[in-house]
């Protein structure tokens, strides 16, 4: 079980509108220490206080907690669902107490098509109050630093994927309650080095996303970035190349506590029936990475 002087939980990621609780309770027991709960544009039907009641009696007694509550969809732009989300990053803030955490994670959105500078007036128009009332909540947002195939000159979803946007965001809007979702896969498949991110980020990652990558230097050399042969994919860490253990030494030394959840159901080969298998060695392999179980010393 999960100790405070540990300082970092590791979790993994669970569906909030795909049966969580029920999720939640079959996984339980193979050591999972926190879950986000996320939804993908908008929270459909989801009751988010009985959700809350059911996962709290869930989890009482076991020591694992609710990490973070997430949704993914563009809040800047005007369409139908880009409405949803952003009526969903006000209902999760105004209800993550009730799931015991502080922190909301999503995408910043961006106007499509657009470069990431046209973005930042919208972003400041919807982010300021949004970030304002997370303040009165005592929340956290964490914006996730996947591109989603977006560049700097064009995209749909994200304008929060390079450390220079980072930069211009925390410009716009200067609320101190504003971070990063961060996590070493998308910066590796950038050909960026995660590992410097975190020293000078360390005070604005607020939640972290286990996922790795694979990248495949022989495919560089021959193909480029750009040829039809893959020269990367994401991968569930301790089957990728990132080093775990650095990575959470620097989370350390920069004082995150928070939780790592593993982000699945992206490993192309532990996928399918090997889903669980991958993300409860993945898991355990963390765990390690953290420096095992708690030890006390002795007096």
């Amino acid at each position: 079980m999960f100790t405070p002087e540990l300082g970092i939980r590791i979790g993994t990621l669970v569906s909030g509108a795909n049966h969580p609780v029920s999720y939640i309770r079959q996984i339980l027991p193979h050591g999972f220490e926190s879950f986000e709960l996320t939804w993908w544009r908008t929270l459909g039907d989801t009751d988010l206080t009985q959700l809350a009641t059911e996962l709290r009696e869930l989890l009482s007694g076991t020591g694992a907690v609710i990490s973070s509550l997430g949704i993914y969809g563009n809040p800047l732009e005007e369409g139908p669902e880009d409405e949803e989300t952003r009526v969903g990053w006000e209902q999760l803030i105004r209800h993550a107490h009730l799931f015991g955490t502080d922190v909301v994670c999503g995408f910043t959105g961006r106007m499509r098509n657009q470069p990431i500078e046209a973005s930042l007036p919208k972003f400041n128009q919807v982010f300021s109050p949004l970030a304002n009332l997370a303040e009165d909540f005592g929340v956290r947002l964490a914006f996730e630093n996947c591109a989603m195939d977006g560049t700097w000159h064009t995209g749909d979803w994200n304008i929060a994927h390079h450390p220079e946007h980072w930069e211009r965001m925390f410009n716009a809007v200067k609320n101190e309650n504003l971070g990063l979702e961060w996590e070493p896969c998308h910066q590796m498949i950038a050909l960026l080095d995660p590992v410097p991110q975190i020293r000078q980020w360390s005070n604005r990652i607020f939640h972290v996303h286990g996922k790795c990558a694979t990248i495949r230097k022989d495919v560089l050399a021959t193909h480029g970035i750009h040829g039809t042969v893959p020269f990367a994919f994401h991968r569930t860490p301790g089957f990728g190349d990132c080093n775990w253990h650095d990575v959470i030494t620097e989370l350390r030394l920069g004082g995150f506590e928070g939780s790592i959840d593993i982000e699945g159901w992206h490993d192309p080969v532990y996928k399918d029936m090997l889903e669980m298998t991958g993300q409860v060695r993945s898991l355990n392999y963390l765990k390690t990475c953290r420096g095992g179980d708690y030890i006390s010393n002795p007096l």
